[in-house]
């Protein structure tokens, strides 16, 4: 922790009554989050409840779903290995010649056998949008590769690879089997190993599915609508499927923040990681860009609600609920921003 930079014990108190009123607001059973700047940790705290039946409090060490903050992670292990000479961005995915061939089919649609890694990426493959079609909540039973044998077959793509933006969880459990293909390793060992081993993360891991098989440091989940409990969350893994503090996210944001920090990667690919695809103004790869320069990704299930920021002036925070609900993915964004505004030293 950096105590010049920690708040006053007023300005805790501020925090609090921010996060409490926030909570009662939205009706948030447990909240954690984690802050840092010049990569280093100036504020983390748990709030509220863990498990509302045992009484069990959240503290910074709780363990939460993290959603689509996932995507950042999965991204940033694709761009490893392209800083490897492992892998290329322009790579083919599907087909002859592509990093996966034909180990989902033998008879690709055309559309799909130009797909690029970088098509992936940037949420541009031509489909498999994240509405009431997305392939990842279809049968909770079938494994990855039979979801994806089927969706190759069976779920045209709506546009040419690369014209057009469609966020696509789909897409990144694809890089999630890319990972798979070109390391030899599960996605989540080589990820583990490779990656969050080198950022000091050690507790990070796919979620279990059910209540009774989560680790002992997870939280409860609480939807209003919806059962947490319902989907394959294994199967989401690259795209969606992490659980996590928000110290470790923090952790994995500084390593790659483009700042003075040690990085997980090259500088070039840094920018390259933080420049819109053609087919969005707004995404990136792994990252949602502004123009100030802000990065982040945030994250929802039902039961979950998770934002990542990288601010333009050396700030990483992330944020975790294990409650969902209407608007509370932008309420949490902006409950973080108030926060960095109570503290006098954080406005310099």
């Amino acid at each position: 922790m950096d105590a010049g930079y920690m708040p006053t014990s007023a300005e805790r108190r501020a925090i609090a009554g921010i996060v409490e009123g926030f909570m009662r607001q939205y009706d948030v059973k447990g909240l954690s989050l984690a802050i840092a700047r010049h990569g280093k940790f100036v504020y983390r705290e748990g709030f509220g409840l863990a498990d509302v039946f045992v009484g069990k409090k959240v503290t910074p060490e709780s363990l939460f779903r993290i959603a689509s903050v996932s995507k950042p992670l999965t991204a940033v292990g694709i761009l490893t290995l392209v800083d490897q000479g492992r892998l290329k961005l322009s790579d083919r995915v599907f087909g002859e010649g592509g990093v996966l061939g034909f180990d989902y089919g033998e008879n690709y649609p055309e559309r799909v056998k130009k797909i690029t890694v970088d098509d992936l990426l940037t949420h541009s493959a031509g489909g498999w949008a994240n509405d009431r079609y997305d392939p990842m909540y279809r049968d909770p039973t079938w494994s990855a590769a039979e979801l994806i044998t089927w969706t190759l077959k069976n779920q045209p793509l709506d546009h040419e690879p690369g014209t057009t933006y469609a966020y696509s969880n789909f897409g990144y459990c694809i890089l999630g089997r890319i990972i798979e293909k070109v390391t030899g390793q599960p996605y989540a060992d080589w990820m583990q190993q490779n990656m969050l081993a080198k950022c000091g993360i050690t507790d990070m891991r796919i979620a279990a599915g059910t209540r009774s098989s989560g680790a002992g440091s997870e939280v409860v989940y609480y939807a209003k609508t919806g059962d947490p409990y319902a989907f394959n969350i294994s199967r989401m893994d690259a795209h969606g499927g992490w659980i996590g503090t928000p110290s470790d996210l923090v952790r994995f944001a500084i390593r790659v923040d483009g700042f003075n920090t040690p990085s997980l990667l090259r500088p070039e690919t840094i920018r390259l990681m933080t420049t819109p695809g053609m087919a969005s103004p707004e995404y990136a790869r792994g990252w949602m860009i502004n123009a100030e320069q802000n990065w982040w990704h945030n994250g929802r299930l039902d039961g979950t609600t998770s934002i990542l920021v990288r601010t333009s002036d050396n700030f990483c925070w992330a944020a975790f609920a294990n409650t969902s609900g209407p608007d509370m993915g932008h309420a949490l964004d902006q409950l973080m921003w108030k926060i960095k505004n109570v503290v006098s030293r954080w406005r310099r």
